[in-house]
């Protein structure tokens, strides 16, 4: 997700005088690194002294331990409108932006979809996913190969082509075609999509009763600490037991019982807030503003419920006869069932309300509590995870939402402090311990939750450069986790750069990569490292990791551990920076040193089609395919040169991607408007992706 092109303006998020705190993660990486350790793979010394007594020895001296080699091709830079990958793979288009989810293929443009429609296709801007493995009576098999349902995010949208010529508006900018509002809605939220190989290649199944949407109008409920609290009391909902759907869903989590976990990301910036009062913490704090305009106006659509949500401001006597709570509604992890549409999605309250990216969960073990690792993707917020209060019992492992309610309800959530010996601390956030108090703001576990960020900043955790996806190391379990960037380090009165740190504006993003002492899940301490920098090889100031033309990056963003022990970094470079003007966004992989200091082998897999980002993928449990989300080609172009004929798209669309379904790696003329798609991704000899 980049933030200068999608992210709600955190330029005026309210702070306080935390950014030029020594527990900013800028200023803890200066002091604990120099030059030449940084040059050589990190904290060497002090990060294996942290490391003692965990998983570290267990992962011996062969394979991952010595910098072993990803068995694939290298894939060149590549600014070309169409996917690139090995000579030696295939790629096809699964499912595109628009697509009936219940049947093969698109049946209609883009702009001609009515806004119910939309409801039952594929949305836009495809995101974090996971694949559920099914077996022939269409239950969930982990080992189910050759059928699934692929949980999939619609995080956003790209509005100019949704429409026949952009989007509706007044002088004002008001939106005057209602439907094309509700168009935009439910082009948001998660798809549950089956999907089946047929002569050995996988397509949509037609006619499946486990495909379905949820949309922001589907129906959710609220569990934890904050359900039923005055925080999410509506109109829609006066007891605040329940909300309306989930927006901008970004990254992803699974868990152990068969659900999946999707992350509300930029919610903040869908709101218009007309009210005259200061928005109080709970709202400053995530960047909503008094007097501020939603992104798409989808308030000023008309007066029923569907459109008055998005409006903040107090017209009634109370909450319960208005949105002035809506916000607080958004900001959550919600558990899906993925294969039974008659449960409720749940909005996971103990997982604490941010900008979220990713549930990613700890290695599991029967008898032994578990994580869950989340970012929180804005400039200088910060890093958690969620430690459930019951131990995992594998008897559990069928139970879908149910379980949920037995692990998920209660437990404490954490931020992470980062010092600079290369060790660090995880801070419970629980009211009543110390700054959370009433007298500070916090009466009750329900108002820290809702005011996780501002939780965070009282107990002193550590800033970070926009965390984003996280993912464990099925072997170590090890923790990495990407830092996209931050173009405010040096800017104004936020903290500066030094010798030892020496990229002014941290415009490529890193991977942080960390350890549990012990590695226990549940631990209070833990070890960290950079894993990687991005960087243009061009750069030789900003190339701390030695990237070459054959690896270089910017922006790391999804980011997943496979089950065989591959580490694949996918990127959202902003296109006009210098690496955007060397190559597209694009995926690698590499496979973890188990030693801190041995530097990745990193190669370049995939490159994508003109400004796309990069992000979700999955793969089947015989490694055999790999499912991979190309998000927003074509985003910059301008509403203003989109017609409904698309007579303009040879000369002012930047992207008519995918070009042919069955082939992503084509590029042809420029006829129609480019889609969000997910890629089936195959070796063409029928082998294991990666060897």
């Amino acid at each position: 997700m980049s933030l200068d092109r999608h992210e709600h303006d955190t330029e005026n998020v309210d702070h306080g005088d935390v950014l030029n705190s020594p527990n900013y993660f800028g200023n803890v990486l200066s002091a604990t690194m120099n030059r030449r350790e940084v040059m050589r793979g990190g904290l060497s010394a002090a990060v294996a002294a942290g490391f003692a007594g965990s998983a570290l020895s267990a992962c011996g001296g062969d394979g991952p331990g010595s910098g072993a080699v990803v068995g694939t091709k290298n894939v060149a830079r590549s600014l070309e409108d169409r996917v690139l990958i090995p000579s030696d793979y295939s790629a096809s288009v699964l499912f595109a932006t628009g697509d009936l989810i219940n049947a093969a293929g698109g049946d209609k443009k883009l702009q001609d979809i009515t806004g119910d429609e939309m409801a039952v296709r594929a949305g836009d801007h495809h995101d974090g996913m996971y694949y559920f493995g099914l077996n022939a009576a269409g239950a969930l098999d982990r080992n189910g190969s050759d059928r699934g349902v692929i949980a999939i995010n619609f995080e956003n949208i790209n509005q100019q082509f949704l429409h026949a010529a952009g989007a509706t508006v007044d002088a004002s900018g008001n939106r005057t075609v209602a439907d094309e509002v509700v168009k935009e809605i439910n082009a948001h939220g998660v798809g549950l999509i089956e999907v089946k190989k047929n002569a050995g290649k996988f397509e949509v199944v037609a006619g499946s009763a486990l495909s379905r949407r949820i949309t922001p109008e589907t129906e959710a409920k609220f569990a934890g600490p904050v359900a039923g609290s005055k925080w999410v009391k509506t109109k829609y909902s006066t007891d605040g037991l329940k909300s309306r759907g989930t927006l901008n869903n970004c990254a992803y989590g699974y868990t152990p019982w068969g659900t999946y976990l999707t992350c509300e990301e930029n919610w903040a910036g869908y709101f218009d807030n007309a009210s005259e009062a200061a928005p109080g913490v709970e709202y400053s704090r995530y960047g909503i503003s008094k007097g501020q305009k939603g992104s798409y106006r989808w308030a000023t659509a008309g007066s029923d419920d569907r459109f008055a949500r998005w409006q903040l401001n107090s017209v009634g006597a109370d909450a319960s006869a208005d949105y002035r709570n809506e916000a607080n509604t958004f900001g959550w992890v919600v558990e899906i069932d993925p294969i039974n549409a008659a449960v409720t999605p749940v909005k996971r309250t103990t997982f604490g309300r941010m900008a979220h990216e990713c549930a990613y969960p700890s290695i599991i073990t029967a008898g032994k509590k578990f994580a869950f690792y989340m970012g929180d993707d804005a400039r200088f917020e910060y890093v958690y995870k969620f430690v459930p209060n019951k131990a995992w019992d594998a008897a559990d492992a069928t139970g879908g939402v149910s379980a949920g309610d037995k692990y998920l309800n209660d437990g404490v959530l954490y931020v992470a402090k980062y010092n600079a010996d290369g060790t660090g601390t995880w801070i419970p956030l629980v009211a009543g311990t110390g700054a959370l108090t009433a007298a500070n703001g916090f009466a009750d576990q329900a108002e820290v939750l809702v005011k996780t960020r501002a939780a965070a900043d009282a107990v002193g955790a550590t800033k970070m450069d926009r965390p984003e996806w996280c993912t464990v190391d099925h072997g170590s379990g090890d923790v990495f986790i990407t830092l996209t960037n931050n173009t405010n380090r040096g800017v104004g009165t936020n903290p500066g750069v030094d010798a030892v740190n020496p990229r002014a504006a941290n415009a490529y993003g890193e991977v942080l990569r960390m350890r549990e002492a012990g590695s226990d899940p549940a631990a209070t301490s833990f070890a960290w490292t950079i894993f990687v920098f991005g960087s243009p090889a061009t750069l030789a100031a900003s190339n701390l990791s030695e990237l070459t033309a054959d690896n270089d990056f910017g922006s790391p963003d999804g980011l997943w551990a496979d089950p065989r022990g591959l580490l694949w970094i996918q990127t959202d470079n902003p296109h006009g920076n210098d690496m955007g003007k060397l190559c597209n966004n694009q995926m690698l992989v590499t496979i973890p040193p188990s030693a801190f200091d041995v530097k990745p082998v990193i190669k370049r897999f995939l490159v994508g089609p003109t400004q796309c980002e990069l992000t979700g993928i999955d793969i089947t449990p015989d490694g055999k395919t790999m499912f991979v989300n190309i998000q927003h080609p074509g985003e910059d172009t301008a509403a203003a040169d989109v017609n409904a004929a698309d007579s303009n798209a040879a000369s002012k669309y930047s992207s008519a991607w995918p070009y042919d379904r069955s082939d992503a790696t084509k590029a042809g003329t420029k006829a129609g408007r480019p889609r969000s798609a997910t890629l089936v991704i195959t070796k063409k000899d029928g082998g294991v992706i990666g060897f």
